[in-house]
């Protein structure tokens, strides 16, 4: 297979900006994986594709302010994305300057609307390890708290404006907990509370495992067939009291349902023989057509990037070309696009 064979045209229109005015009002496409039937829905229409007895699987992993401003001890413009927290004191980072780092080099990061140097934290670049830099601070800081004290929320590269204040609460799900992510399980940013309340009411289990979400996920596919890519390294973690779910619903005949991709990864890194167990782990697992999937049934997820890792995985949850038709009429019926946009639900 070719990564140009996951390509479709998408009008810049349609990359959502902004969220929903509510969460849950954002549209749902519905597709059947067995006959390619499309349904146009409101998100909240979910509950009807839901029986009692299915369990839903959601990622609660926390974005980081992990967007940072600063300088060069030449003087020079820096921006950063943190991809991982390494140690206490050191850092993985994506760069964006005029010139690449090297050893040695120290780095001044400005607080979040500043450039007075007495408020910065000093950096001294370590090396250079594929895309990423890796960034030593001081072992004297509270790193944790005083970097993201200096940091931004991350907002995706296609949507093309700066942060504002909404973006620190929508740009997160209402259920997350654990801080790690630099990328939103955009998903679930669908749910509301009144959404868990109807799930609960119509007798659908949901439960949490956390996969944080790199950087990497923006990273484009740089090679020419898809069975030659490698995928970047994310950490994940998955509960016994969630195995013991995922058993249970199976053995009823109730369906998991995943929200999110990332939740999808996480549940099938962790599946063996049909069996699913407890981990704390990392995973670099990359699910293309082909993919024998042995946890999820049915996958709640956002619209894609093109030639995208998250586009190829949805493809192979029925057929590329089933998910390709289905976004010729998602272009059609001008559904919104990527992380603020509209979701599919397919079962």
């Amino acid at each position: 297979m070719r990564i140009s064979d996951f390509s479709f045209d998408l009008p810049e229109n349609l990359i959502a900006q902004y969220p929903a005015e509510q969460r849950s009002g954002s549209r749902l496409l519905c597709l059947n994986s067995s006959s390619g039937k499309i349904q146009h829905n409101k998100f909240s229409d979910v509950l009807s594709y839901l029986n009692s007895g299915d369990l839903m699987i959601f990622n609660d992993t926390k974005v980081i302010p992990a967007r940072f401003f600063g300088e060069k001890e030449t003087g020079g413009k820096v921006e950063l994305l943190l991809e991982r927290l390494l140690s206490d004191n050191r850092l993985l980072v994506q760069v964006k300057s005029s010139k690449p780092l090297r050893s040695e080099m120290r780095l001044r990061i400005y607080r979040k609307n500043t450039e007075v140097i007495e408020d910065s934290l000093e950096a001294i670049v370590v090396e250079r390890s594929d895309q990423f830099y890796i960034l030593q601070f001081d072992k004297s800081l509270q790193l944790k708290g005083q970097l993201f004290a200096h940091g931004y929320i991350p907002l995706p590269p296609y949507i093309k404006r700066v942060n504002e204040s909404q973006d620190f609460d929508r740009y997160q799900t209402i259920y997350a907990q654990n801080d790690g992510a630099v990328a939103a399980p955009t998903a679930g940013l669908h749910f509301d509370e009144n959404l868990f309340a109807d799930l609960k009411l119509k007798g659908i289990d949901i439960d949490f495992l956390t996969l944080h979400v790199g950087a990497g996920t923006f990273q484009p596919i740089r090679v020419d067939k898809v069975e030659e890519h490698a995928m970047h390294t994310e950490r994940f973690v998955i509960s016994e009291r969630v195995c013991e779910k995922v058993h249970k619903c199976k053995k009823a005949g109730g369906r998991v349902v995943a929200v999110g991709t990332t939740s999808v990864r996480a549940l099938e890194s962790a599946a063996n023989k049909g069996k699913l167990s407890s981990a704390d782990s990392e995973t670099d697992i990359f699910i293309y057509p082909g993919f024998d999937f042995q946890i999820v049934d049915a996958l709640i997820t956002n619209f894609h990037l093109p030639e995208s890792s998250l586009l190829i995985l949805v493809s192979a949850f029925c057929s590329k070309d089933m998910i390709l038709d289905a976004y010729s009429e998602a272009v059609r019926n001008k559904y919104r696009f990527f992380s603020y946009g509209d979701a599919m639900f397919i079962y």
